[in-house]
């Protein structure tokens, strides 16, 4: 079988705490079409769990959180209505972790990029390791681009300025500065996380649920207040040459060729 074939998020409860594994490690954890359904399914299940008390996400194989999404999907795509209904579809699939009403923690060991990082800040805690990467490359890769709830949300947590340098310039910016910014909680070693993340996740567990709850959703609805409509930009990008020639390029191993079409 392949390695997309293989590719899974599966949970594990472990007393009152719910571990979330991406595991795709042949492809840097890249999430596939049913990844992300598996992570919308486990999501929805924590929700209507009253004996979860806290979950943290982590990357199995030591390299990456989640590298992004799987390229080979956009072969499929006709034109710029695909890609409306693409970035729907992820907020689709990622809305259940965004409103999940227990704190979350993700585990970033290695890269958060392209969908990576969507999750890692959907999550309310970020714990890495000081080598950690953080962004949305995709205008060095792929030349398409993110929801508006995306990057709202990266807006909120990041700042207009970190995240311009993550989408305009395509940076990859460190754990050590996202720590000195906020959006880091701790960093530690590799054989630390493991022990940081359920010291934390038990700090957590033991505060005030129906608190920690509405805390959360309150900020999750303020962020996401009143967002614009932009489907004549996702349309525009997600119909370009230049998107179909990211994405022969990127699956050719070779740079794109941009010619702003």
């Amino acid at each position: 079988m392949s390695d997309a074939i293989n590719a899974r998020v599966y949970c594990e409860i472990k007393d009152s705490i719910a571990h979330i594994f991406f595991d795709h490690p042949q492809a840097r954890n890249a999430m596939t079409q049913a990844m992300y359904e598996q992570l919308r399914t486990i999501c929805l299940e924590l929700a209507q769990n009253p004996s979860v008390r806290v979950a943290i996400l982590r990357g199995i194989g030591g390299k990456s959180f989640v590298s992004g999404s799987d390229i080979a999907q956009f072969q499929s795509f006709q034109g710029g209505a695909d890609g409306v209904q693409y970035e729907r579809m992820i907020d689709h699939y990622l809305g259940p972790l965004q409103q999940l009403p227990i704190p979350t923690i993700a585990v970033i060991d290695g890269l958060a990029v392209g969908g990576g990082l969507a999750i890692a800040a959907l999550c309310d805690f970020r714990i890495a390791t000081p080598t950690a990467k953080f962004g949305v490359p995709i205008a060095r890769t792929l030349g398409n681009t993110l929801s508006p709830s995306n990057i709202a949300w990266l807006t909120a947590h990041l700042g207009v300025a970190i995240t311009k340098r993550m989408l305009l310039l395509a940076e990859l910016i460190s754990a050590q500065e996202l720590l000195t910014q906020g959006f880091v909680y701790q960093t530690g070693e590799s054989e630390d996380l493991e022990r940081m993340s359920m010291d934390l996740a038990k700090q957590l567990a033991a505060l005030a649920p129906i608190t920690q709850k509405a805390s959360k959703l309150i900020m999750a609805r303020v962020i996401g207040h009143s967002l614009p409509n932009c489907d004549d930009l996702i349309t525009e990008v997600y119909g370009s040459a230049d998107f179909k020639e990211g994405v022969t390029a990127f699956l050719s191993g070779r740079p794109p060729n941009w010619q702003g079409k």
